[in-house]
């Protein structure tokens, strides 16, 4: 394996005779090719500038303004109503023009002026229309006459072939809620909570909260987002996740699955070439903006600006706040493989590696023999660890030499791949495989993946994959969204030999991966064997089950007229009162990404009207059961609305509470609700978004979404992904140290739940038959 040493450019000896030079041609013409390819990305991103900037005009409309200008000037026609007249009395260089240069150059500073304003005309009329929402409240097939002609305009405001930062210009700022709606739609959230005492006691410090300090933190919070782009997210970004000293393994990051039942190949670095190589497909294809932007109803668009840290990105540690370190261009990615790691390069000739050619490296790395350095093994663990002992070790022991010059190349890498030596998957035979697959991506061994990353993509022995993701910088869809391209282009586009090696051939002169060196002294050793002791104990106690539920899927539950996602919240909520006798404070993550720089909201799963629906289950009043069933699930839907539209409870309060703490206003009524434990966690993973894959005809080809850690101590943490028509996935995270929960229980009653619903349907579909 090549160490440090490295084929340089040129070389010179002086002798009694002058300077005798000797040039490689080779690295010069490589040097030649690396500079060509970065001004050929640079050229890139200035077009996609111009086009975005323009958007949703284009720089040809321009030269149709100015001919249109001209024309009707020759015909003796001014459509400047005089103003290309005072261009030209104005102009401090028409003394030195002709009467006709004159004013072909005003025609065309005039034109120009009138092309901008009518872009920025565009851009306002598509800005207010993406501004109605009434839209997403009406039901299903029933669109009204007012939406119809908003969506006809939206189409013909939205221009042609948009690139993927096309719209973030035209679309609106998310607005901040009236207190009073905040405060009302609370208080309705934790009434079935809460006695009638306690709820009175509540309602007393929610209105004097109104009255007294609210006025004041309102104005201040809508004057944020006049001058914000978004008034909630670089507040969300910086005191959710980057202020947080906790350890962010289990507690913050999360974790992507392979494919549920296909392997393409068992060979571990052919998988992992491939995969790399469609990731850097995606990496081009964003930096150039050529993924189209998504959109609902195939119309409205998403924000798209949380995709621009996918790659190149790092969290770097600090004592009192952590920061998000992207760069622009990297060239390298950086590989873990039994406690070494492996710097290795992406392009060759000005050109991304082949996959064969990436596989060709990373079996390289395998084969590789070298024991660890001293402290080198674990190293990661520091990532894994409490923020502040990292961020100290970082300042004193990698701030020089060999240390720096090697955290620099993990920092700066595309992204970051461990070569597991553990064989995981999906296996029907075995009962825990799921959950032992979910454990490894979501800690692995504590010290086998690097946390700060943006994400890091995990390869095991056998080909299946998985992505460990930190979560600052984005949110699920995007990773998933990446995901899902990786998936379908490995499978469908570049596929593998009969041997399982990757397609291609390989390049004679292959520099090889070159090995990073550490001097790590015992002081800093023992700091990375601390680190690694807190994230064991946290990875310990992860207590995980994946369920697969194939009984019934979102087929059969829109046959009920009922919203999948709806249907499964209520039978969580049946669960967690089968598994703990009671009712919780639930979080279900919506996002809020048809507004600019939007990310996530919170439902509040557990209402008033999902309670006594599962009451009446549990009393077994059947009579009522689907009229309270329905009456609950237009409740969450309603909810799910408000929150997608800017008009939910948790980020406005959020904001409200950070507010305040600005201007030392100590707010009682704000501690309270920011201090209520979230004992059931929910998320529901997008699948789909690309469409890449005919997932009738290749029902075999599906993901089995991605999962996180329990958010509560004493809570659980479900993330599920409703998989084509017939497959539900449930992933459930809980801790061991709690004997209040049980994983595969809650798994177990999810079930019940589900299926229990679903009788009360085929109970009305027997009625109605039989008369």
């Amino acid at each position: 394996m090549a160490e440090a040493h490295q084929a340089v450019g040129f070389q010179f000896t002086v002798t009694p005779d002058g300077i005798d030079l000797h040039l490689s041609r080779e690295v010069l013409k490589h040097i030649y090719l690396s500079g060509v390819t970065s001004w050929r990305k640079r050229a890139i991103r200035f077009k996609n500038g111009i086009l975005t900037g323009v958007y949703p005009a284009s720089p040809s409309s321009l030269l149709i303004v100015v001919i249109a200008t001209m024309s009707t000037i020759y015909a003796r026609i001014d459509p400047s109503l005089g103003m290309i007249d005072t261009i030209k009395r104005t102009m401090p260089v028409s003394g030195y023009m002709t009467v006709q240069t004159q004013t072909v150059f005003s025609a065309i500073l005039f034109s120009t002026g009138l092309w901008l304003s009518l872009i920025l005309m565009l851009r306002y009329t598509l800005k207010a229309l993406l501004s109605y929402h009434a839209w997403i409240f009406e039901s299903h097939g029933k669109i009204s006459f007012c939406t119809k002609l908003w969506l006809t305009l939206v189409k013909m405001f939205s221009g042609r072939r948009p690139l993927l930062y096309s719209f973030q210009t035209s679309l609106p700022r998310l607005p901040v809620p009236r207190v009073d709606d905040t405060i009302t739609r609370y208080l309705e959230s934790v009434r079935p909570l809460l006695d009638d005492e306690q709820y009175n006691q509540m309602e007393v410090v929610a209105n004097n909260f109104k009255k007294d300090q609210a006025p004041k933190l309102q104005k201040y919070l809508i004057l944020k987002s006049w001058c914000a782009t978004n008034y909630v997210s670089d507040w969300w970004e910086e005191y959710i996740y980057l202020r947080g000293r906790s350890p962010i393994m289990v507690n913050s990051n999360f974790y992507a699955m392979d494919l549920l039942y296909v392997t393409p190949t068992h060979r571990q670095a052919a998988r992992a070439g491939n995969v790399v190589h469609a990731m850097l497909q995606y990496r081009r294809k964003l930096e150039r903006g050529e993924h189209a932007p998504l959109r609902a109803l195939g119309v409205v668009p998403m924000c798209s600006y949380q995709m621009e840290r996918m790659f190149n990105t790092t969290r770097i540690p600090g004592i009192e706040t952590d920061f998000v370190q992207h760069l622009s261009d990297r060239k390298h990615l950086v590989v873990y493989h039994k406690g070494r790691f492996f710097k290795v390069w992406l392009y060759y000739g000005g050109r991304h590696l082949w996959p064969s050619e990436l596989e060709t490296q990373f079996q390289r790395i395998l084969d590789d023999t070298t024991e660890p350095q001293p402290g080198e093994l674990k190293l990661a663990a520091l990532t894994a660890g409490n923020r502040v002992p990292w961020a100290r070790a970082r300042l004193k022991y990698f701030s020089q030499g060999v240390n720096k010059a090697s955290l620099e190349a993990i920092e700066t890498s595309a992204f970051f791949l461990t070569l597991d030596d553990e064989v995981h998957g999906y296996d029907p035979e075995k009962l825990r495989s799921l959950d032992l697959y979910a454990k490894s991506l979501l800690h692995g061994k504590c010290y086998d993946r690097w946390f700060d990353k943006s994400f890091t993509l995990i390869a095991y022995k056998n080909g299946k994959l998985g992505v460990n993701a930190e979560h600052s910088w984005a949110d699920a869809p995007i990773i998933g969204h990446m995901w899902e391209y990786v998936l379908a282009t490995d499978c469908f586009h570049l596929g593998y030999t009969e041997e399982g090696h990757c397609k291609g051939d390989i390049s004679n002169g292959l520099p090889p991966p070159i090995k990073l060196q550490w001097d790590i002294p015992l002081e800093c050793q023992e700091v990375i064997e601390d680190s690694y002791m807190v994230a064991k104990v946290i990875a310990d106690d992860v207590d995980f089950h994946g369920c697969l539920f194939d009984e019934f899927g979102k087929g059969l539950i829109k046959k009920s007229r009922t919203s999948p996602d709806a249907f499964i919240q209520l039978a969580l909520q049946l669960a967690q009162f089968r598994d703990k006798g009671e009712f919780c404070l639930t979080y279900e993550a919506s996002m809020t990404r048809m507004f600019r720089e939007g990310r996530t909201e919170t439902v509040r799963s557990c209402t008033s009207e999902s309670t006594a629906f599962v009451r009446a289950m549990e009393d077994k009043r059947p009579k009522c059961l689907l009229d309270l069933f329905r009456k609950a699930a237009d409740k969450h839907q309603n909810m799910y609305r408000l929150a997608m539209t800017g008009s939910g409870i948790d980020r406005h309060l959020f904001c409200l509470y950070i507010m305040s703490k600005y201007l030392s206003i100590d707010s009682p009524f704000l501690k309270q609700v920011l201090s209520e434990p979230w004992r059931l966690s929910t998320s529901q993973t997008p699948q789909q978004q690309l469409n890449m894959v005919d997932i009738k005809r290749f029902p075999r080809y599906v993901g089995a979404g991605g999962g996180f850690g329990p958010v509560a101590d004493d809570g659980y943490g479900v993330s599920y992904i409703i998989i084509g028509e017939n497959l539900i996935t449930f992933h459930i995270s809980s801790k061991f140290s709690s004997p209040e929960t049980d994983s595969y229980r809650f798994g177990q009653n999810i079930r019940q739940a589900m299926l229990d619903i679903r009788a009360l349907f085929d109970q009305k579909d027997k009625k109605e038959k039989e008369m």
